[in-house]
């Protein structure tokens, strides 16, 4: 999986790639959708490097953490992703 493999896409991944840095460094976690997950679900990576599974809390406009990767996992889906 990457960001969008289509090189038409190159300044679409760069601007992904500059929005990601930009939030995590406001201390904001990135919002990464993946097709490995429910539609309900995805990834947020903390400026911390963690990776949580996180799905739409319907009765708030926030996100309910279901689950975590581990460091590995989340060094590995990073380096798969190519952000890292």
């Amino acid at each position: 999986m990457e960001l969008l493999s289509n090189n038409n896409n190159k300044f679409a991944n760069k601007r992904i790639k500059s929005l990601r840095k930009e939030k995590l460094s406001q201390g904001l976690p990135f919002m990464i959708n993946s097709e490995d997950l429910p539609s309900y679900q995805c990834y947020l990576e903390y400026p911390d490097g963690s990776i949580k599974i996180a799905e739409a809390n319907s009765r708030e406009s926030d996100f309910k953490i279901v689950g975590e990767l581990d460091f590995l996992n989340a060094e590995v889906f990073k380096r798969k992703l190519k952000l890292i």
